[in-house]
């Protein structure tokens, strides 16, 4: 792997894009063929992070500014960093995440405002951490949007903003995979979930050589 020092897998997507399924499918798939494998998610993946989570995803969709929800993301991002990736990478394992910073470049730094600098310039100075692949999973957001909220899980703040908010994201994402081809991999993701994996898993084998 390498450098011998882990693989930092991301998984990134509109709201009920399927991302999650997927990255679990990765996860169990991996581990299958011996490799160490932590799977985490953001908002969350550390204790401290996991207290800022229930902050962020429930509640009235108007209750923090896009300024705020990018000083509670970052906090808890740098918690998750420090409590959880960072260890994981530094023993050589595989870290595979739903979602990561791409989702607060585009959630607070495109779609809720236009904030992607004061998303980037946060980073840089508290994070400083990209993932080595990233898979954007592109659905249709009408069809998302549903399916995210059939969830019922009570963590559908995002979801409450509604489809015009979901196809801004839409749009982020898919101008995304342009600009950071170098990591970004766009995934169709309105086939089944079987070609959906296989396609994921081709692109990993390649990158890991």
């Amino acid at each position: 792997m390498t450098s011998n020092k882990g693989l930092f897998i991301s998984f990134e997507g509109i709201d009920g894009s399927g991302k999650s399924t997927q990255s679990k499918i990765l996860t169990n798939t991996l581990i299958a063929a011996g490799k160490s494998v932590i799977q985490t998610r953001e908002p969350g993946g550390s204790d401290g992070a996991e207290l800022i989570r229930s902050l962020l995803v429930s509640g009235d969709k108007d209750r923090w500014s896009p300024e705020t929800e990018i000083l509670l993301f970052t906090a808890a991002r740098r918690d998750h960093l420090e409590k959880t990736i960072q260890p994981a990478l530094d023993n050589g394992q595989v870290v595979i995440c739903d979602r990561y910073v791409d989702s607060t470049r585009i959630y607070q730094g495109v779609a809720r405002a236009d904030l992607r600098d004061t998303v980037d310039e946060l980073h840089k100075i508290i994070i400083s951490k990209e993932p080595d692949l990233t898979f954007i999973i592109d659905t249709n957001p009408e069809k998302s949007l549903v399916r995210g909220l059939a969830r019922g899980t009570g963590e559908d703040r995002f979801e409450d903003f509604g489809l015009e908010f979901q196809k801004h994201l839409r749009e982020g994402f898919l101008k995304l995979s342009n600009d950071a081809s170098n990591r970004c991999h766009l995934i169709d993701g309105m086939r089944n979930r079987e070609d959906i994996a296989e396609s994921i898993l081709t692109i990993v084998i390649d990158y890991i050589g």
